[in-house]
């Protein structure tokens, strides 16, 4: 069995694989921000469709679903996180589908896009993953509140870059977009992606707690435009996380804000995902929306853990026609 030319279909190799440069963001533009606007059942009935549409089967969906590997920002973000249990998360980023399944595939060597932990683990994930090029991001400013004071918010992301994070998750203070405070926002976002520096900087809306999809829809223009490098929907601590509308007016605001500036800025979904059938439909979304150079893992990442897990006992399927129970898929 091999997956070579499904494989070569979904990573198109026509495609320049490289670094997209930083979005350097733009002045505030409040005409703008006041004029977008989402049509949230219009949006609600497109996010419905996209099952039905979209049906991926065989060789091509082991291929996307090894795409999506390559996406996925392996996370832990747990109160009891221990050292030991970072080090097996990054073991599992080096090697996240057993030898024996890829090899059945025709496949080589596999890693995550990241790993993503708190603070307070940098380090160690930094150590563990030494020698391979997957990077380390860091949840800061308060994560998942983002209620300390902004001298404290902004310290524990400087921490976070001298600890070795190359990639910095950050929380937005969602007052700011409730009561349509767009400048605090903006100079919020633009204090943030300066204490980065060189590292990249996702701003985490928590889509769940801003109320509407047009609250959602400027957030993400302000976010962009103060230099966010990614968007992310949640903290994963939300009680509403990802969904394919939040997605959609997301992603349907980046390709606004690519329209006018030129820059392209990621995005990750987070929380909730944890299928291999769901991770499908938001590559299948992406793509539609923004076209094939979004599906690489310097524009597009998930925040998960479990569905990692799900995606291998799928592959394992492919292999053997069999499912396998979960535990043979372990996180370490």
């Amino acid at each position: 069995m091999t997956l070579k030319p499904a494989v070569e279909t979904v990573q198109d190799h026509a495609l320049p694989q490289v670094q997209t440069p930083r979005n350097p963001g733009m002045p505030l533009d409040l005409d703008w921000v006041a004029g977008a606007t989402a049509n949230t059942s219009a949006i609600e009935r497109r996010a419905a469709t996209l099952p039905g549409r979209r049906s991926i089967k065989k060789e091509f969906q082991a291929a996307w679903l090894l795409k999506a590997i390559t996406l996925i920002d392996l996370t832990t973000l747990s109160g009891d996180d221990t050292p030991a249990r970072v080090r097996r998360l990054c073991a599992k980023a080096r090697q996240p589908v057993r030898a024996e399944i890829l090899k059945a595939l025709g496949m080589g060597p596999v890693t995550t896009g990241a790993v993503c932990v708190y603070h307070d683990m940098v380090e160690t994930a930094v150590d563990a993953l030494k020698g391979s090029d997957i990077p380390v991001a860091a949840v800061s400013t308060g994560f998942p509140a983002g209620l300390s004071p902004l001298h404290l918010r902004i310290a524990e992301i400087e921490e976070g870059v001298k600890a070795g994070a190359s990639e910095i998750d950050i929380v937005i203070s969602r007052r700011h977009v409730l009561t349509g405070n767009w400048q605090a926002l903006y100079d919020e976002m633009q204090a943030f992606r300066q204490a980065c520096g060189q590292a990249h900087v996702k701003a985490i809306l928590a889509t769940g707690e801003l109320g509407t999809l047009r609250n959602v829809a400027r957030a993400s223009l302000v976010c962009m435009m103060a230099g966010a490098d990614f968007i992310k929907t949640s903290t994963g601590k939300e009680s509403v996380n990802a969904t394919l509308p939040v997605s959609l007016t997301m992603i349907r605001a980046i390709r606004a804000y690519h329209a006018v500036t030129g820059h392209r800025v990621g995005y990750k979904p987070a929380g909730g995902i944890s299928k291999a059938k769901d991770a499908l439909l938001y590559l299948a979304l992406l793509r539609d929306e923004l076209g094939r150079r979004w599906v690489q893992p310097d524009l597009f990442r998930f925040g998960a853990s479990s569905l990692l897990g799900d995606i291998e006992r799928q592959l394992e399927h492919h292999v053997t026609g069999a499912y396998s129970a979960a535990y043979r898929h372990p996180m370490g």
